[in-house]
């Protein structure tokens, strides 16, 4: 039986792939960089193992696809309309702007007007696949620079199509622009009806796959759906990838996504590592340093030019100057459509050879830069946000003893409904200006400014203020602004949410009293409700979340080293405490008095404080009436802490439903 190609292939680079990135991790060189440094190893101009190249390049196009559906399925409707902003300003402005000059300047060394035109299309694109691989790692994808970063891509990638169609005609091609025009506009309206006929269907087909509790069946639709889309956009010269995009976007919306995000997973990272393998292999390395003044320059050239309009455009925008200067640092290399674009262009005699392979090894140096350049730019953007804690703010306060909100996401919107219906006065700080505009109608107290900036927090009275809660998923902000509140206010009890568990030391190092890490919150929440099911008394209960917060969760992050819990747990309820009791309509105590209640004489747990509509009445009389919805302070031992629950929540009945009592 003969040999595969192919297969041979296959084994070459991932062989090699396993050996350069295991070096690549041990000096500490992103993954990204080992796979781009695989391709140009085993390429043409390297040791030529791989034949095949062909086949390989169609693998990584599948590579592209599988990126783009997932990028799909981890995004939703409501979130692209959050980032409309970016998307239709800052893509359509760098677009615009990064064509025109690029236009001018070809044309002035030169170069036609089509031929220049077709340039400023190479130049514009960034890389989708290399920069949403990178923001991923860092979870950045939330935060504003990611925001901004995903909309202008996305802009980019619809950009393509008018693109690959208005090619032909700068090449002199027959058609007249209006037909190809015509031919356009059908093209869209036929995609538009396929994504709203597809909305419909394809949720309605899962179910369907998933009622069968065949796991193959579900496994096979949901590859179908990503490179069925694909093909019909592909069928009306879309590309591929704006395809499986529609896909995932349109799965995203059932509740079916997060089951496909597993099953493809796999496929995705395995085409993704070829994909940027074949980008490699695409430098020749005998031409790299044949010319290799021409081709460093050319990259220094187009970093330098990509990185200052996408950074001027942002700041116009109103960004801070860091996420300018994040944005700015991931886009600034050349992306792999500009490979397909290219080749068109090639075929209409657009670029001679010389050109092209200039523009090859100058895009491929440009994306193998991006790992560096992107932490470049986070390095100087924590200095910038270091010296801007330098200055001196001098407003006078206006507020007093509020509760700063920085970020208007879901927490942020909670926790100022929640502060709304106690009657705390609190501001809310949000850089994002379509979360203003959104939050404008209800009269939110909202500042738009970027939360690391001293002139902001003078803004929000930070002096004055009894709390700050840091709801933003951005590390670096994150970083900076507890060291500024705290500078500002030494007094100021500053509470952390944050993605990352790397990040707590450095918070508390920072000035931050309270860190909450999402996944330890998540696993201490499941905890809760399964030892609540269990009937666990709830001082019990107490007693263990306050085990696995203490220290900032320790015990969870160190287990090795961290006391027992079971240990700690009994220190803890040997010392007794304060609890709060939450009245509810069905409470016993409701329309009683607290002498009527006799809790002091009964249980021997003390009311310290009742509060009603958000004013403390602190050593209550004993004429003073129980009604729903006070919050009723106890202090005690935990049994008797327990028994004052029992009597509040049900008179002298003998038993109670732990979830009926407890305030959480």
């Amino acid at each position: 039986m003969e040999g595969i190609p192919i297969l041979e292939d296959l084994v070459v680079i991932l062989a090699t792939a396993i050996v350069v990135i295991l070096l690549s991790h041990r000096v500490r060189v992103p993954p990204l960089i080992g796979l781009l440094l695989t391709g140009v190893l085993i390429g043409p101009s390297g040791l030529a193992l791989v034949s095949e190249h062909e086949k390989v390049a169609v693998l990584a196009e599948i590579g592209v696809v599988a990126l783009l559906f997932s990028i799909g399925l981890e995004f939703s409707l409501d979130r692209l309309r959050q980032i409309r902003r970016a998307f239709f300003v800052g893509g359509g402005a760098q677009s615009a702007l990064t064509i025109s000059i690029t236009v001018a300047a070809a044309s002035a060394i030169g170069f036609g007007v089509s031929r220049s035109l077709f340039i400023g299309f190479l130049v514009t694109l960034s890389s989708t696949a290399i920069v949403l691989k990178l923001m991923g790692d860092r979870n950045d994808l939330d935060s504003p620079h990611g925001r901004m970063v995903l909309g202008i891509l996305l802009f980019q990638d619809f950009m393509v199509v008018p693109m690959i169609v208005i090619t032909p005609v700068l090449g002199g091609a027959t058609g007249t622009p209006s037909a190809i025009a015509v031919r356009f506009a059908i093209g869209v309206a036929a995609v538009a009806v396929v994504f709203v006929t597809a909305r419909y269907l394809m949720p309605r087909l899962l179910r369907l796959l998933v009622q069968t509790g065949i796991r193959e069946l579900f496994v096979l639709g949901s590859v179908f759906a990503c490179l069925g889309m694909a093909l019909v956009t592909e069928s009306f010269h879309f590309s591929l990838a704006l395809g499986a995009f529609i896909a995932g976007l349109i799965i995203s919306e059932s509740e079916y996504s997060h089951q496909v995000v597993a099953d493809i997973l796999p496929f995705r990272d395995v085409f993704n590592s070829i994909f940027f393998i074949s980008i490699g292999m695409l430098l020749r390395l005998d031409f790299l340093f044949g010319n290799l003044a021409s081709v460093l320059g050319g990259a220094a050239g187009l970093i330098l030019f990509k990185g200052f309009v996408i950074f001027a455009i942002v700041r116009l925008m109103k960004y801070p100057m860091r996420t300018a200067l994040l944005t700015g640092g991931a886009l600034a290399q050349v992306g792999e459509f500009s490979f397909v674009v290219a080749n068109v262009g090639m075929q209409y005699a657009l670029l001679s050879d010389l050109l092209y392979q200039i523009f090859i090894a100058a895009a491929v140096t440009t994306m193998m830069a991006t790992p560096l350049l992107v932490l470049l730019t986070s390095r100087l953007s924590e200095q910038l946000a270091d010296r801007d804690e330098s200055g001196r703010g001098t407003e006078p306060s206006a507020r007093q003893r509020h509760v700063i909100i920085a970020g208007f996401g879901v927490n942020g919107k909670n926790l100022a409904r929640v502060l709304r219906d106690v009657h705390i006065a609190y501001v809310v700080v949000e850089l994002d200006g379509t979360k203003i505009e959104d939050a404008s109608s209800s009269e939110e107290p909202m500042i738009f400014g970027d939360v690391t900036r001293r002139d902001v927090l003078d803004r929000c009275d930070v002096r004055s203020a009894a709390a700050i809660v840091l709801a933003i998923s951005d590390p670096i902000a994150v970083r900076h602004s507890v060291s500024l509140a705290r500078q500002m206010n030494p007094n100021l009890f500053i509470l952390v949410r944050t993605r990352h568990v790397s990040e707590i030391d450095a918070l508390v190092d920072r000035g931050a009293d309270h860190v909450l890490a999402e996944e330890f919150e998540t696993s201490i929440e499941i905890l809760t409700q399964v030892l609540r099911r269990y009937h666990i008394p709830t001082n019990v209960i107490q007693a263990q979340r306050r085990v696995l917060r203490g220290d900032h969760y320790q015990v969870l992050r160190e287990p090795a080293f961290a006391p027992g819990v079971s240990e700690s747990v009994l220190r803890i309820l040997a010392e007794g405490g304060t609890d709060v009791f939450f009245v509810r309509d069905e409470s016993a105590c409701v329309g009683r008095t607290v002498g009527e209640a006799s809790v002091r004489e009964r249980t021997g747990a003390t009311i310290i404080a009742i509060v009603r509509s958000g004013v403390a009445n602190t050593n209550p009389e004993s004429d003073l009436t129980f009604e729903s919805g006070d919050f009723v302070v106890l202090m005690g031992g935990h049994v008797e802490l327990d028994e004052a629950y029992r009597i509040l929540a049900v008179g002298d009945e003998t038993t109670i439903d732990d979830d009926s009592n407890q305030f959480a």
